[in-house]
């Protein structure tokens, strides 16, 4: 596959700065937020001693709510309570990532909504958690369209999405900065760079953003011209802005997430230059 030219790179703060500067839309400032959320969730599923703890931010913005997923030692729950009632211009100043992460998915989400612009909507019927996540795994499996043989590097790993992989005949990659096996007892790299260097593909979670390593995982899959999907909670409107910039597939599940709720969910899939509208952007 051919590579894509480093000069036409586009960054995370690149975006946000387009967004405080009103190139995308309307200037933030005329948005308030009106919620602003915690959340403390961990998932364990019964055929596994590996327990997952998730922290999330929600910034309610009109009918959208802005994610990010984060450490405990990025963020601490007081961040809730300070970031109601001020506007999205205010937030995206916020100097904490995760704060700016789910400030410009909210923006994003509000004018660039996922139903209007994406190719697909997929609905994930109602159902255990694990049978939720594994349908969900399998979707993200098939927008990576993965051959038998293709070594495939997974950053930020969740077993079913392993499974779903070898399943397709892949081999898979996994890394992640904390996990330290597989529920099959496969090691788990930590250095992101080792696995990019090494893959035919690469899926990723949007988890990437709010550990500052989104932009390095683009660079490296436009150097080496290799295909690029994204399974987005956190800031899944912000992943839909680099399409066609690095990302070739993504699945948005935007909140309340399918661990959130029993009943059917619907998920927001874009292929890289197949959606109703071009991905806006600089």
């Amino acid at each position: 596959m051919k590579s894509v030219p480093i000069h036409s790179r586009y960054s995370v703060s690149e975006l946000r700065e387009a967004i405080l500067e009103g190139k995308l839309g309307p200037k933030p400032e005329v948005l308030p937020v009106t919620g602003s959320s915690s959340i403390y969730q961990t998932t364990q599923f019964p055929s596994s001693k590996i327990k997952y703890h998730n922290h999330y931010l929600l910034l309610r913005v009109e009918s959208y709510f802005g994610a990010c997923s984060h450490t405990t030692d990025q963020l601490d729950w007081e961040a809730a309570a300070q970031l109601s009632g001020l506007s999205l211009d205010a937030v995206l100043r916020d100097e904490r990532l995760p704060v700016q992460i789910a400030a410009m998915d909210a923006y994003l989400g509000v004018v660039y909504p996922h139903q209007k612009h994406c190719t697909q909507v997929v609905d994930i019927p109602a159902g255990t958690p694990i049978q939720k996540a594994k349908l969900r795994d399998a979707l993200i499996a098939d927008m990576a369209d993965i051959k038998a043989s293709q070594k495939v590097a997974l950053i930020g790993v969740v077993n079913p999405l392993v499974e779903a992989i070898r399943q397709r005949g892949g081999t898979c990659l996994p890394c992640d900065l904390q996990l330290e096996e597989t529920q099959w007892g496969d090691a788990v790299e930590k250095d992101m760079d080792r696995v990019l260097d090494r893959a035919d593909s690469v899926i990723c979670t949007a988890m990437t953003l709010s550990n500052g390593t989104f932009d390095r995982i683009v660079e490296r899959v436009r150097v080496r011209g290799i295909p690029l999907t994204v399974y987005a909670q956190t800031g899944s409107a912000v992943i839909a802005q680099f399409r066609t910039k690095g990302v070739t597939s993504l699945i948005a599940e935007p909140f309340p997430f399918t661990q959130f709720s029993a009943g059917a969910s619907q998920l927001y899939c874009y292929s890289s230059g197949k959606g109703k509208e071009a991905a806006h952007g600089l």
